[in-house]
């Protein structure tokens, strides 16, 4: 990571004599006012989107609750699970075909999954 964020700082110097005034010293890491992200079309991601997808992960791959919550800060782990592990598609699908395991009857949602 450290070998990355090196490696764009650099390349950011390199741009911002050629962006002139349109360069914003905003203290962010990953900025780009230019348009970039639009013109490649990409979403933006916020930090705390990408802090969400992180303790997600974590929590489908069984790391403890209260782990997660002392990783995020928190004091109070209804507040991790809350705001920071959001479901996804692929959860939900999870959750169907153990639903189907328990009756053994497919069912119209999970046909359209």
């Amino acid at each position: 990571m450290l070998a990355a964020l090196t490696s764009f700082k650099a390349l950011q110097a390199k741009e911002k004599p050629a962006l002139g005034e349109a360069y914003v010293a905003s203290g962010y890491v990953l900025v780009h006012e230019t348009g970039l992200m639009d013109l490649l079309g990409l979403r933006r991601v916020r930090v705390y989107d990408a802090r969400a997808s992180c303790f997600t992960f974590l929590a489908n791959k069984g790391v403890p609750d209260h782990i997660l919550a002392r990783w995020a800060g928190h004091t109070n782990v209804k507040t991790t699970k809350r705001w920071y592990v959001q479901p996804d598609v692929e959860d939900l699908r999870e959750a169907v075909t153990a639903w189907d395991g328990l009756h053994g009857v497919p069912t119209p949602a999970r046909e359209k999954l």
